[in-house]
């Protein structure tokens, strides 16, 4: 489960980049119930936050960077960011955005894996993170598609120091790996890593890419309002014994994220 008393590596904030704003925002009020309230002044990118129940659930902004796919950035929650990006730099990775400070909200980085996979850190300030998870219309798991889950493992491992555990997916379906915060029970499991072939990564061309899951009451009312209103469904929605009923998903402007009606019980 992902809570808001963030633990170091943890996911604690989210933001979308995505071509058209506006377009966005309607998409995802449609789908999980999200409420937009710009913030943008009078110069800079268009965008700001989306609430559900009054809540923030997460972010919007305008796709800016060159050549960029639309995509959700997932942030894990650092006490230093500084010396996350030493980390990040000593196994591999890349520093994409240097730690910079957001007013007294914060401090964030962005970073790409060894394999290319996009992810970031916040060093909070006032700013924690979301004020809602793990609920219906909210951030309740986080998913990295990669070609090397070994090499995942052991990069991930060593910047946030996170715990794994292995599964064998039902059917022959492979191996898929549970991620916990460092020592923490498995009961705060907050997401998971699974193999895939370079031609399966075909949306990030080729390269890893992680995306969230939002929990919904009714998976396939979530999918009929995500072709409804423009998007389209890689998988599913099918259902998963222990896990609940889910459908990876594809907003209109390509960016993915997956819904799913957890198991009751």
């Amino acid at each position: 489960m992902i809570t808001t008393d963030f633990a170091s590596g943890s996911p604690c904030w989210l933001d979308l980049g995505a071509p058209d704003v506006p377009a966005a925002a309607a998409f995802y009020r449609a789908v999980l119930g999200w409420e937009y309230e710009p913030m943008t002044g009078e110069e800079g990118p268009e965008g700001g936050m989306f609430r559900k129940d009054g809540k923030i659930v997460a972010g919007l902004g305008q796709l800016t960077e060159e050549g960029a796919r639309p995509a959700w950035m997932i942030y894990h929650s650092v006490a230093d960011a500084d010396a996350t990006t030493q980390a990040v730099q000593r196994a591999g990775g890349t520093v994409r955005v240097a730690p910079m400070a957001l007013d007294d909200w914060g401090r964030m980085a962005q970073y790409s894996d060894p394999l290319g996979g996009q992810f970031a850190v916040w060093q909070p300030g006032t700013t924690k993170g979301v004020e809602l998870v793990d609920q219906a219309g909210s951030l309740c798991w986080t998913e990295l598609y990669t070609s090397d889950a070994a090499a995942a493992k052991e990069f991930y491992g060593g910047v946030f120091g996170w715990q794994f555990g292995d599964m064998e997916m039902p059917g022959g379906g492979g191996t898929y790996t549970l991620i916990t915060p460092a020592g923490l029970p498995e009961d705060r499991m907050h997401g998971g890593l699974m193999q895939l072939r370079e031609q399966d990564l075909a949306l990030a061309g080729g390269r890893p890419y992680w995306h969230p899951v939002f929990a919904v009451t009714d998976c396939d009312a979530a999918v009929a309002a995500v072709t409804g209103n423009g998007g389209s469904v890689q998988m599913g929605p099918e259902d998963a014994e222990g896990v609940g009923r889910l459908a990876v998903c594809l907003d209109p402007a390509g960016a993915d994220f997956v819904v799913l009606q957890p198991s009751e019980g």
